[in-house]
C-alpha cells in the first residue's frame, strides 16, 4: 500500500505558483477585508481533472485571484481519480497549508479528503462538484446542478413542442454535478409522458467517448429527435456523431459549462444550446473564501453561482 501510494505521488501533476501581486498598501486590498494578511498564505487546490476545459478555466481563475490577494498556490491535478486527490490532501496537510481548495471528482470517492482537512484543523473549501459530507466542509462553491439538469429538459422539451424522442449523456458515474444533473432532468420528464427517453449512458465528460456512444446510438435508434449531454465536451461529442451521419439538421444538441469551443459551435449554428456555468466567478470566489477562512473570518457555507442559458439569439453577450 505503501508502495502504491509513493507511486502515486511520483505521477501526480504538480504546479506550484508564488503570487506576489498583493501588498498591505494596496487601497482595495485594504477594503476587501482578506487582503490583509499578517503573512503570506499557503493555498493547496486540487482540482478534479485538468484535462477538462473548465477546471482549467477555473485554474486560470484562481491564479489570478491568488496573484492579487499575495497568496501562495500549491496546485495539483487529480487526473480524475478520488485516490489521488485524497493523496494530494493528505501532502498538503505535510506541507501546512493555510487552507485547501478541492474540486471533487467523486461524490463520496474524495469524502475521505473533507475527514482529513477538518482533522486537522484546515479550512476545507469545496468547489464546482459536491461531496457526500460537504457539510462538515468549510464552504461549498459552485453552481445548483439539480437547477442546471432542469434548464437543460425544460429546454428541450420546449423545443421539442412537449414531444419527442431523446437520449441522454451523463457525466461520470458518482460524480456529484453528473448525479444532480440527471436529478434534475428526471424531476422534469414525468411531467412530459410524450417525451421518450431512448437511451442514457455516462461518457465520462469526454468528446470522443460521447461521440462513440453517439455513433452507436444513431445505429440503434434512428428516430432521436435531441440529446441532451450533461457538459459541453459530450455534447460537441455528439453533435460531431450527428454531423457525420448527415443527421444535424434533424437532431438537436444541449449541453452545459460553455466553454470556448461550444460557443464557437452555438455560434455556428451546430449546438443548439448551452449554459453559462461561470469558471471566472467560482474560482474568484473560491479563493476568497479559502483566504477569509485561513484568516479565521467567518464564511457562507453554501454559495451558489447563478447559471445562464445561452443561445444563437444571446450568445453575443458572451465571449
Amino acid at each position: 500500500m505503501k508502495k502504491i501510494k509513493a507511486l502515486v505521488v511520483v505521477t501526480l501533476l504538480t504546479f506550484v505558483l508564488t503570487a506576489c501581486g498583493g501588498n498591505n498598501n494596496d487601497p482595495n486590498a485594504a477594503n476587501n477585508g482578506i487582503g490583509n494578511a499578517k503573512k503570506t498564505l499557503k493555498v493547496g487546490v486540487s482540482y478534479s481533472n485538468l484535462q477538462n476545459e473548465f477546471f482549467i478555466a477555473t485554474q486560470n481563475a484562481i491564479r489570478d485571484k491568488a496573484k492579487e490577494l499575495g497568496v501562495k498556490l500549491i496546485e495539483t491535478d487529480g487526473q480524475g481519480k478520488a485516490e489521488n486527490q485524497i493523496t494530494q490532501v493528505e501532502n498538503f496537510i505535510t506541507q501546512k497549508v493555510d487552507a485547501i481548495i478541492v474540486s471533487p471528482s467523486d461524490k463520496n470517492g474524495v469524502a475521505p479528503a473533507v475527514d482529513l482537512a477538518v482533522n486537522a484543523h484546515i479550512p476545507i473549501v469545496i468547489l464546482t462538484n459536491d461531496v457526500s459530507n460537504s457539510d462538515k466542509a468549510t464552504a461549498f462553491v459552485g453552481a445548483d446542478n439539480v437547477v442546471g439538469g432542469k434548464m437543460e429538459a425544460e429546454f428541450v422539451i420546449k423545443k421539442l413542442g412537449g414531444k419527442g424522442n431523446i437520449v441522454i449523456i451523463n457525466g461520470p458515474n458518482g460524480n456529484a454535478a453528473a448525479v444532480y444533473r440527471t436529478d434534475g432532468i428526471k424531476q422534469v420528464l414525468p411531467n412530459y409522458p410524450d417525451v421518450k427517453v431512448l437511451a442514457e449512458q455516462t461518457a465520462n465528460w469526454d468528446r470522443a467517448q460521447a461521440l462513440s456512444l453517439m455513433e452507436n446510438w444513431l445505429q440503434s435508434y434512428p428516430n432521436i429527435d435531441a440529446v441532451i449531454a450533461e457538459n459541453d465536451e459530450m455534447a460537441l461529442g455528439a453533435y460531431n456523431a450527428i454531423k457525420a451521419a448527415n443527421k444535424q439538421d434533424k437532431i438537436f444538441v444541449v449541453g452545459i459549462d460553455a466553454i470556448p469551443d461550444a460557443l464557437k459551435s452555438i455560434k455556428e449554428g451546430h449546438l443548439t444550446a448551452t449554459i453559462f456555468q461561470d469558471a471566472l466567478k467560482q474560482g474568484n470566489r473560491a479563493i476568497e473564501i479559502a483566504v477569509k477562512a485561513a484568516n479565521g473570518e467567518s464564511v457562507e457555507h453554501t454559495n451558489y453561482i447563478p447559471l445562464q442559458f445561452i443561445t444563437k439569439e444571446n450568445i453575443a453577450d458572451f465571449k
